[in-house]
Parts: structure tokens; C-alpha cells; sequence
């Protein structure tokens, strides 16, 4: 299954996405009313393979604005240098652990908002990047059971202000500027995804590839960041772990590649999807 959390008509909702349609399961109350991380927290996506939808409203994907897929997590943890090229190209060595930041709510935005660069700086690079969301409740996860707490997969655009994140050797600075994160453009159930280190990941700035990869590249597997996120933090449904970057990143091209207004950027997953963005200033977006 696709699920989409959006806005219609000044209304937040979670949708069904089929094709092109979108079905909004606003009407059937209860568990499935609210946002994504409420309908997961309920219970509720496992018992939407059994529930009759075909009476419920369709809207068309152009008549919604996308929300991130998790509007309202109670964690977002980002693993920094987790790809074997991205580590290469960094001039770092292998980790003996997940290196781990954090990520703020308003960081972030759906697919098809612009990503702001923020009036403070010009170096707005761009990370794409696996999400996962969790699905159940997960304390002390060895990594053979790992997968089971998965809800399901989609993009992340991990936008990084690279001067502000190393001011210091901490990098939540440069990670979490309003509106700077991309995520979406839906959630994929984990039953679609066998295997989330044999997908496919491609960066494109104004449709040139600046990243491509194969989720084996990483140096954690999401397996092994769950066991570990999870045995310092409880997880729970809705948290998301975003799970690092690959090379090719702005920051280490010669001459170094900055997003700019007027971009659009890109990230394709394979059996995920595309999540694309374009890019504004700050100081002329309007955010009514």
C-alpha cells in the first residue's frame, strides 16, 4: 500500500493512493482519522488490506498539497556517514557506531513544497537519502527482528546548510532550518519491500544524476540501525530514521554544487517512488 498524508481544501488527511487516485479515509473515522502516525499508533494500516474503500471520496493528486509523510513524529534520528562512498569522499574512517543527529518537525516538507535556503548561508547541499517509519513499539530490538517493526519506506531529501553544521562537531545546526528537509512523497508499506538493502537511489539536480546508488552501500543496514537506535531510545509508531547519504554530495564536487532558488531536485527510490522538490529563498517565500 501507498499512504499519503495531505492537505485539501485547508483540511489535513491520510489518503490510500491507488494509481492515480487518491482515496481519503477520512470518513471512516476512528483509527483511520487523524494523521499517519495516529492511523500506525492505532493500528489501523494492517486493517486497511480489509476494509471496503470503494465508497469513499477520490480526489486527484492535483487537487492535494503533500504533507511530509509524518507530520507530527515523535522522533526523527539521522545517521550521518553511512555509506561506504560518502564516507570515501568525506575523508572518514569506517564508524565503529551509527553516527546520530536529530531532525525537527518543521525541518521538513512534503513532496512538491519548496525547500527554503535560508537567508544565513549559500551552502544548502542536498542528501538523498532511505526513510524508514516505524511501525510498532520497539525497546532493546535485536537486528534478527529488526524488520518486523518497520511500517514502511519512502524518500528524504536530508537539505544540509554545510557551514552551519560544522561550526562545531555537532551538525543539528545545519540540519534543521525551517522548511529545509524533503519527505515523501508517500509511505510503502514494509509487506512491498522485501529487502530495503537491495533498492536503487538517484539523486538528480535539474535532472542531471548527482547521486546513484544501491542501498548495500550502507555501512549499518537499517537492521542494525534499529537494534542500536533502539537500545538508547524506545521507538515508537510514526518515529522515522533517516538512514544516511551517498556520495556525490554538493559539498565535495570541485567547484562545490549549492542548491539555489529555482532548482528542482529529486529523489528516486526504486519501489518507492519520486520525491521532488523545488528550491526558494527564504526571504521570498510566502508561507501563507
Amino acid at each position: 500500500m501507498k499512504l499519503v498524508s495531505f492537505t485539501h481544501e485547508g483540511r489535513d488527511a491520510v489518503g490510500l493512493l491507488r494509481a492515480d487516485r487518491l482515496i481519503d479515509l477520512s470518513p471512516l473515522k476512528g483509527r483511520f482519522s487523524g494523521t499517519l502516525k495516529n492511523l500506525l499508533l492505532n493500528g489501523g494500516a494492517g486493517e486497511l488490506q480489509d476494509t471496503d474503500v470503494d465508497s469513499l471520496p477520490v480526489l486527484s493528486l492535483a487537487q492535494i498539497r503533500f504533507q511530509p509523510v509524518i507530520t507530527d513524529p515523535g522522533k526523527i534520528l539521522c545517521i550521518g556517514i553511512n555509506y561506504a562512498t560518502h564516507m570515501k569522499e568525506a575523508g572518514r574512517a569506517i564508524p565503529q557506531y551509527p553516527m546520530v543527529f536529530t531532525r525537527f518537525a518543521d525541518s521538513q516538507v512534503g513532496h512538491n513544497e519548496p525547500l527554503l535556503r535560508p537567508r544565513n548561508s549559500i551552502q544548502f547541499d542536498f542528501e538523498g537519502e532511505l526513510a524508514v517509519v516505524i511501525g510498532r513499539p520497539a525497546h532493546h530490538v535485536k537486528e534478527a527482528d529488526a524488520l518486523n517493526v518497520v511500517a514502511g519506506y519512502s524518500c528524504y531529501n536530508d537539505g544540509s546548510l554545510r557551514d552551519w553544521q560544522r561550526h562545531t562537531s555537532q551538525f543539528t545546526p545545519g540540519k534543521n532550518f525551517p522548511q529545509t528537509g524533503g519527505f515523501g512523497p508517500w509511505l510503502v508499506t514494509a509487506d512491498e519491500i522485501a529487502d530495503p538493502s537491495k533498492l536503487h537511489l538517484q539523486t538528480r539536480l535539474n535532472g542531471e544524476v548527482m547521486q546513484d546508488t544501491d542501498t548495500s552501500d550502507m555501512i549499518f543496514s537499517v537492521s542494525k540501525l534499529i537494534e542500536y537506535c533502539s537500545s538508547f531510545t524506545p521507538l515508537a509508531p510514526g518515529d522515522v530514521l533517516i538512514t544516511g547519504t551517498t556520495g556525490g554530495v554538493g559539498a565535495f564536487r570541485q567547484p562545490p554544487v549549492w542548491m539555489k532558488p529555482g532548482d528542482v531536485v529529486e529523489v528516486e527510490i526504486s519501489g518507492i517512488g519520486t520525491l521532488r522538490n523545488t528550491v526558494a529563498d527564504e526571504s521570498s517565500w510566502d508561507r501563507s
